[in-house]
């Protein structure tokens, strides 16, 4: 696969893992008991917020990598 269809692939997979990040953590945030204080709250902002991260580094790795 060449950097060129790697940095194509990875644009894709970036969107969709952002999306599938913000589904799932959306969802969680809803099933949440209403009125929680903000101590609370905060660290799960910060990791829902954050977390993303985490994924989108290893794909621009893997779409940084020079062909062979």
């Amino acid at each position: 696969m060449t950097q060129r269809s790697r940095k194509a692939l990875g644009i894709v997979l970036i969107l969709g893992s952002i999306v599938a990040w913000l589904s799932i953590f959306t969802s969680v945030y809803l099933a949440l008991p209403p009125g929680l204080p903000i101590w609370i709250l905060m660290p799960y902002f910060i990791v829902a917020g954050m977390g993303w991260l985490f994924p989108a580094m290893w794909i621009i790795r893997w779409m940084a990598k020079p062909d062979a």
